[in-house]
């Protein structure tokens, strides 16, 4: 993508923050419907999407961005190219390394009646021990066919600047 200066910049790069926003702005998150937090218990997230988030996060440590770009919703797909895409993530393991731990900041669980994530969808919100710096990631995971899928990845860190 091109500033009005004319320099490129990776998806999500906006003036000196660095975040990785496959669809429009976090604003959209909020899109028309019903949605209710799901609280974190000693059993975790539901095991599907803790299945998948664990998927998605193996893939982003063994670098395997395409898989990544394949496997995601049309929603990801529609905000970026695999290109830009891969170039994001690359940048991302560049400034920050990789994820040493992690743990649920939030979940909660929508059922949007309309918007991007029309339908089903879990968003997932960890504080996130990087080996560079630590930060706040969030994964939004879009049900279709009964199977979640990579809507949005984000990441929040001073790290970035």
């Amino acid at each position: 993508m091109r500033d009005e200066g004319g320099t490129i910049r990776p998806l999500g790069f906006h003036s000196g923050r660095f975040a990785l926003c496959a669809v429009v702005i976090t604003a959209a998150l909020l899109a028309p419907g019903s949605g209710c937090t799901f609280k974190a218990t000693r059993d975790g997230l539901p095991s599907d999407v803790e299945a998948t988030i664990g998927t998605i996060s193996d893939d982003i440590a063994q670098e395997r961005y395409e898989k990544i770009y394949n496997e995601a919703s049309d929603l990801w797909k529609q905000a970026a190219t695999l290109e830009q895409s891969t170039e994001v993530f690359k940048q991302l393991r560049s400034k920050l390394g990789q994820v040493e731990n992690r743990s649920i900041h939030s979940a909660t669980e929508q059922n949007n009646s309309g918007g991007p994530l029309k339908g089903r969808a879990f968003i997932v919100t960890y504080q996130t021990r990087f080996e560079k710096g630590d930060g706040m990631e969030t994964f939004t995971l879009a049900e279709r066919d009964h199977k979640w899928l990579l809507a949005r990845y984000f990441v929040n860190s001073t790290a970035l600047n």
